[in-house]
């Protein structure tokens, strides 16, 4: 059928987007069963504990109010361990640790009212838990983070084993129960710019002795210890420029496989895991470069990594037990699932589906890895995704509408993996691209560090530069440019349609814009997380006040859509309000959409629905396209019809 870009009718509906979609996390071998993490926008973003037995049977370990989500560094990650059938987790609406035995209703094991808990492990072979804690105790200058020693048999009872750096992470105990990793960081450092790594002899009470630093430094980070079956100290460190593997031997440390590719990802929360033991020798592990992620075998004494075939390009939780591995995995052309993989004979066993909508290849468009010149002379990256519907085609002559996206974090970056949201889009006849701009994870550490000082300035213009390599390859209009982002991502989309004059649209989910205002008033964990990416505050003070577009509303230039959550203390409402009015005043076309109930990153199916479908809207009536979907209409202001 002929029809105009933006106005294909696509089967890929927000209906799908919400109501078939979970987000899949933390796989856990506890025996001959697997536990996981589900989160459901259907039931306003509950995480639920799922178990499946070695019979094969799946069901819901813990039941509606609890929600196994950690608050510490805000992220969380690392909710529950599971020990001979006994699962340990921390709820999200009291941050208290329970436990559940059997058939028994979870019981709180912690009592303090501003206590937080994450990366559980329970000591083998005792009734002893370590966990990493963050105080939010009254009259505190900022949380106090510490490792902890829980005693199971008398709940409450919790000492103080490690304190007195700013952060900890990924307490990993050996096999022998007598010795315990660690790693920690200090401010104004991120994790992904310098960790340090520490081991101690852990006592038989359960205390710790004889701590000593083994690796890391300011400028070295290092992600994922892990204790091999023979007891050698394994881990992840990017002192090459590219996150590889390493271990800890009687000489000093060890290069595994030195490779410009990544092994590992920002720790954005706790408990990721890219690589597991299948023997004393032998480490499966995860790779990835230009955006896609490979599986691999790697010899440990040789140093020859050998691929695995399989369909996905993206992996992250890998466990391993009894010659089974067990991971969520995703491809350009699968959702994200969690599989079981025999690595005898390549068996693969889908576990749980992210989204039980199947993408027909009629509609699918694959994420291509493209490159494109930038600024002083170098190289940016995105992934690219073409309009496709073989039900339509445009009209001779016609290009695409363009949504450059911006991904948040800033340190974080766009993956190749099917994503129902991207498809919504190319289904209906736009073109996508992902950038994955300079300061970006996954093309090693001097590419992350291209941000340093420049950010909103750096990812501004690779974003512009992404649309400007496609407009000149001829593959879409440079009338119909629009960015959308959030959070970080909507900081980059905000400060594009500020100081650039060159997209035609943008939306805005509940993204930040002024900086000043982030850094006075944010979480520890980020809290001086700007000084790499702006410099010192308050000593560059009118740096921050520059960089802010909330600061330079009169140079506004195009259309917007705002996105934002009510209950929102990252981006309060009064910073989407005051843009609004700018545009309002500039005489621009500008929608605000408000959600009651939503903070900083949307959870409930309801909103998620409303906020794309609108967004849909609004970019059909400023590019002047009308869609094949019964669309709520939203308010716009200053729109010439």
């Amino acid at each position: 059928m002929n029809s105009a870009f933006g106005t294909w009718k696509s089967p890929i509906t927000a209906d799908h987007i919400v109501q078939e979609t979970i987000s899949l996390t933390s796989p856990i071998f506890d025996g001959t069963d697997i536990y996981w993490l589900e989160s459901r926008a259907r039931e306003q973003g509950r995480n639920v504990i799922v178990q499946r037995t070695s019979g094969g049977q799946c069901f819901d370990v813990i039941q509606a109010p609890f929600d196994a989500r950690s608050g510490v560094h805000e992220y969380g990650g690392g909710e529950f361990t599971v020990d001979q059938g006994v699962l340990y987790f921390t709820n999200f609406n009291d941050q208290r640790i329970y436990r559940k035995i059997f058939d028994q209703e979870p019981a709180p094991i912690t009592f303090g009212s501003d206590l937080r808990y994450a990366d559980l492990t329970v000591i083998q072979g005792t009734n002893r838990l370590i966990a990493v804690r963050e105080d939010h105790g009254r009259g505190r200058e900022e949380p106090t983070n510490t490792l902890v020693l829980l005693n199971l048999d008398n709940p409450g009872d919790e000492k103080v084993l490690i304190q007195g750096n700013d952060f900890y992470a990924s307490p990993v105990i050996h096999p022998n129960s007598k010795r315990l990793a660690w790693l920690s960081w200090d401010h104004p450092n991120m994790p992904w710019d310098g960790t340090d790594l520490w081991v101690a002899d852990l006592e038989p009470d359960g205390s710790v002795s004889a701590p000593r630093k083994v690796a890391g430094g300011l400028n070295e980070s290092i992600l994922q210890p892990q204790w091999a079956p023979d007891g050698t100290l394994y881990f992840i460190s990017d002192r090459s420029g590219w996150w590889n593997l390493y271990r800890l031997k009687d000489l000093g440390l060890e290069a595994i496989c030195s490779r410009d590719a990544e092994f590992a990802r920002p720790p954005w929360t706790f408990g990721k895991l890219t690589y597991a033991f299948e023997s004393v020798d032998r480490i499966i592990c995860s790779y990835s470069e230009l955006g896609f992620g490979t599986l691999a075998r790697l010899y440990t004494e040789s140093g020859y990594l050998e691929s695995i075939e399989t369909p996905y390009t993206d992996f992250e939780g890998i466990r391993i037990k009894a010659g089974s591995l067990v991971c969520r995995a995703g491809s350009p052309r699968r959702h994200r699932e969690l599989v079981l993989m025999k690595l005898g004979s390549g068996e693969v066993e889908i576990l749980q589906r992210s989204a039980n909508f199947v993408v027909d290849e009629a509609y699918l468009s694959v994420a291509q890895a493209i490159e494109f010149p930038t600024e002083n002379g170098l190289t940016a990256h995105a992934l690219f995704y073409p309009p496709k519907n073989d039900d339509h085609h445009a009209p001779e002559g016609e290009k695409a509408p363009l949504l450059v996206a911006s991904h948040g974090g800033p340190t974080g970056s766009a993956d190749s993996t099917l994503d129902l949201t991207v498809q919504f889009w190319t289904s209906r006849g736009f073109a996508v691209v992902d950038v994955n701009y300079g300061g970006s994870a996954g093309y090693g550490r001097v590419y992350r560090e291209r941000l340093k000082g420049l950010w909103g300035v750096v990812d501004v213009d690779d974003c512009v530069n992404a649309a400007r390599h496609l407009i000149n390859a001829g593959y879409v209009d440079p009338n119909r440019i629009a960015i959308r982002g959030r959070s970080a991502g909507g900081y980059t989309t905000l400060s594009a349609v500020t100081f650039r004059d060159f997209f035609k649209a943008g939306a805005s989910y509940y993204g930040v814009s002024n900086l000043e205002a982030l850094a006075a008033d944010t979480h520890k964990f980020e809290s001086r997380y700007l000084e790499f990416l702006v410099g010192p505050y308050p000593e560059q003070a009118d740096l921050y006040k520059a960089r802010s577009p909330i600061n330079s509303v009169d140079q506004l230039s195009s259309p917007m859509i705002f996105f934002q959550g009510l209950n929102d203390k990252i981006v309060p409402p009064n910073q989407s309000i005051r843009m609004v009015d700018a545009l309002r005043g500039k005489r621009l076309p500008v929608a605000y959409v408000p959600f009651e109930g939503e903070g900083h990153g949307f959870r409930m199916g309801t909103t998620i629905k409303s906020a794309l479908e609108s967004e849909l809207y609004f970019f059909s009536r400023v590019f002047g396209f009308t869609p094949d979907d019964e669309l709520p209409a939203v308010e716009i202001k200053n729109l010439i019809t």
